[in-house]
């Protein structure tokens, strides 16, 4: 019986293709492991794993067997603090890529002009010069691969280094065995042929190439990079009456942290003195100021307007919000697209297979080539090595998951990667729940009618039913005081208050009797509301609740309290029907209620009073009906059906256990942030299937071309130069092709 599972992200170096990806995965995937998933992009393994059965130290040395470097996280690093270390490290990578490719590129082209020169190319010397500066440049700019390769055949495995090596490495003998004995060439009728050029401007071209791919991988992190860097490096606390700044890491929580307008909020906390408008675009896409004040949460990262304030440092370090997204980002770009394991199948054999085409292709040249046949055939059998290189087929997923869940951020939309991209691309049905999700989640006034005999105004009957509910506790008192306090009545206090359960309440304000209630209440203390009931029965048909409000034993008014429906909703859920999505409705409410809402939501199917357990089983009628079910809730009673659903869609503004039970999480309580996200995984399956069939492709026509197969016809041979920048360029091509995604904007609604 399998044990507790935990998860480790083990940072890998030295993977540089589809083929490194796969051995580092296969030697991972064995006893004590129930997942593993390697990427490319972040060279790293996530694995989930039985620490029972196996331990990190293990799994490292499983990754180390196959000739890859690993080792264990840093526990003192958090995300933000590992994400800036990944970024370090893959600048230098690419720096060093630059500084190599365009040194090796300058001199390559140098050694090939002065080629063609009689002068130089008659002298003596020459080939020996070229052999020095080759032999130089293949240990300082190409070592890399070389011992990548040789590591590789050490473990008896084979890669792209294993292409390089072998390709530039038979130019290099060749043409070191031409100089050292031509004559042994001219005696057997072979030119004695110099191929050091090639060597260099190949190794140059593919550095190049890794140059501008590790520049745009690190393009495809902008993302985090941005959150990252809305973080404050200092904040300022009082400690013992004396303000100071102090580096983020100092702060302890309780710390009374300061804010002036303008400045970004350092940390996440809670506001004891002071108010302000707080600019939460960074968490919610929203770009309207959110007012705060005495007692509400601010978050680590966002932006105070207005007003100064002090606020009491609570969640720190990799707790904070922000660490916490910038950890599901991690998280999300280090998963595997179900559509990756096509790649994966096809790179696990290609190597091999390229090498063996190679050298189909060398002896097929010998056979067919007539004079020169031997050069001939080295050169097709190199180009075909470099040509199939599997980069491109490596990156043309995780680089389009990288972007798409950067760009899902910048929408306020956090995905929990490929798997979830993919299937929320496939969704055929949406099931909603209804409050919080539909609906606002709270109770507020929605109409007020007053009695046309009434004895008070508007303002005094808000004064006097405000001031009797102060004294309760129940959710529609809150919504008639809030109501009174945003019409800016001042609210009495009550001189005497009972509560009817199940009815209302009544008292004494200013010396004068109020009830506060039902129906029931009213015609309990034989209060006439017949002047009322034809608009209390069509609020109740709309699926408010009616109270009614009595002053001196006569009628006053009534008003209606309902969860409001969000505008937005409204108008996310016709957007969800022009998508070819079926809208199910799912709620606990009763059916009356449930009904008026989905009516006025453009819902025609309900699903009314069900438990968690009912809701569940809903979705999987669904999904037995063949249907590809997302599910989009906030409460904990959705948190079984998020799960079950194919796709589930936490709302940000619910609870902890929705949010974790859900694929992705919608940052603001707003559904139209779904369609972004829907909207946003059929475009990224569409890049990653652009990818991949250009990948393919690429490497179907590249390597016939390669071999020669066009040259008895139209006497074109493919030369290994012209083939390892065509290899560079479809990297580059795929990876820019998925940064496109960040060009992606949601239909407006």
């Amino acid at each position: 019986m399998a044990g507790q599972q935990e998860t480790i992200e083990l940072p890998v170096a030295g993977m540089h293709c589809a083929a490194c990806v796969g051995k580092v995965q296969h030697s991972l995937e064995g006893d004590g492991v129930s997942s593993a998933v390697v990427n490319l992009m972040t060279n790293s393994a996530t694995v989930m794993f039985d620490p029972a059965l196996v331990s990190p130290d293990q799994l490292v040395e499983r990754i180390k067997t196959t000739g890859y470097s690993a080792s264990l996280p840093d526990t003192a690093q958090g995300d933000v603090e590992r994400q800036e270390l990944q970024d370090a490290a893959q600048r230098e990578e690419y720096l060093d890529y630059r500084r190599k490719g365009i040194a090796s590129l300058i001199i390559g082209v140098a050694v090939m002009l002065a080629g063609m020169s009689e002068a130089v190319m008659h002298r003596a010397a020459w080939p020996w010069v070229q052999l020095a500066v080759t032999t130089a440049i293949m240990i300082w700019a190409g070592r890399q691969f070389y011992t990548r390769a040789w590591n590789g055949f050490r473990h008896r495995s084979a890669d792209m280094n294993t292409l390089i090596a072998i390709g530039t490495g038979s130019a290099y003998l060749y043409s070191l065995a031409a100089t050292i004995a031509p004559a042994a060439f001219t005696a057997n009728g072979v030119a004695p042929s110099l191929y050091y050029e090639a060597v260099i401007i190949i190794i140059a071209l593919i550095l190049v190439g890794n140059a501008l791919e590790a520049r745009a991988k690190g393009q495809t992190a902008g993302a985090i990079r941005r959150l990252i860097d809305l973080q404050p490096r200092t904040a300022r606390v009082l400690r013992n009456l004396v303000e100071s700044d102090i580096p983020i890491s100092e702060v302890v929580s309780g710390d009374i942290t300061l804010v002036r307008p303008g400045e970004r909020i350092p940390v996440d906390g809670e506001i004891s003195k002071g108010s302000s408008t707080i600019d939460e675009s960074m968490l919610t896409g929203e770009p309207m100021p959110v007012s705060k004040g005495a007692g509400d949460k601010v978050t680590g990262g966002t932006i105070n307007l207005t007003g100064a304030f002090r606020f009491k440092a609570t969640t720190l370090g990799s707790s904070s919000v922000l660490s916490r997204i910038v950890k599901m980002m991690r998280e999300a770009q280090g998963t595997r697209a179900p559509v990756q394991r096509l790649a994966d199948r096809i790179s696990s054999v290609f190597v091999p297979t390229v090498i063996g085409i190679a050298l189909v292709t060398f002896a097929v040249w010998m056979f067919v080539g007539g004079d020169g046949s031997f050069v001939r055939a080295l050169a097709a059998a190199v180009a075909v090595l470099i040509i199939a290189c599997p980069c491109a087929m490596g990156l043309a997923v995780p680089t389009a998951v990288m972007v798409a869940t950067g760009k899902g951020a910048e929408l306020g939309v956090l995905i929990k990667g490929g798997a979830a991209l993919e299937r929320a691309s496939e969704l055929t049905t949406v099931v909603l729940d209804k409050t919080g999700t539909i609906t606002l989640g709270k109770a507020v006034v929605t109409e007020i009618i007053l009695a046309p005999n009434r004895s008070v105004d508007e303002q005094e009957m808000l004064k006097f039913a405000a001031a009797l509910e102060s004294n309760s506790e129940h959710p529609l008192a809150a919504a008639i005081i809030a109501n009174a306090l945003a019409k800016g009545v001042k609210i009495s206090k009550s001189g005497s208050f009972e509560a009817l359960p199940g009815r209302g309440a009544i008292g004494v304000i200013d010396g004068r009797s109020v009830i506060v209630g039902n129906a029931a209440m009213m015609e309990a203390h034989a209060i006439e509301v017949s002047s009322l009931s034809k608009d209390a029965d069509r609020l109740a048909s709309d699926a408010n609740t009616v109270v009614f409000v009595a002053v001196d034993a006569r009628i006053a008014a009534l008003i209606a309290i309902a969860d409001p429906i969000k505008a937005e909703s409204i108008a996310a859920i016709s957007r969800f029907k022009s998508m070819g999505l079926d809208v199910v409705m799912l709620t606990g409410d009763q059916p009356r209620t449930a009904n008026a809402v989905a009516r006025t939501a453009g819902i025609e199917r309900v699903v009314a009073g069900v438990l968690p357990e009912g809701k569940l089983v809903e979705v999987k009628r669904l999904q037995s009906e063949g249907k590809v079910v997302a599910m989009i809730g906030d409460g904990i009673n959705d948190a079984p059906a998020l799960a079950q659903a194919d796709i589930g869609i936490a709302m940000g503004t619910g609870s902890d256990i929705a949010i974790e039970a859900g694929d992705i999480t919608l940052l603001r309580g707003d559904l139209r942030a779904a369609v972004a996200a829907i909207e946003l995984a059929r475009a990224t399956m569409h890049t990653m299937r652009q990818n991949l069939f250009w990948a393919f492709v690429y490497n179907t026509i590249g390597i016939p071309l390669a071999a020669g197969v066009l040259f008895p016809a139209f006497g074109i041979l493919l030369s290994p130069i012209v083939a390892s920048a065509a290899m560079a360029m479809s990297s580059v091509s795929v990876v820019t092709n998925s940064l496109r995604l960040r060009r992606f904007k949601a239909t407006p609604i």
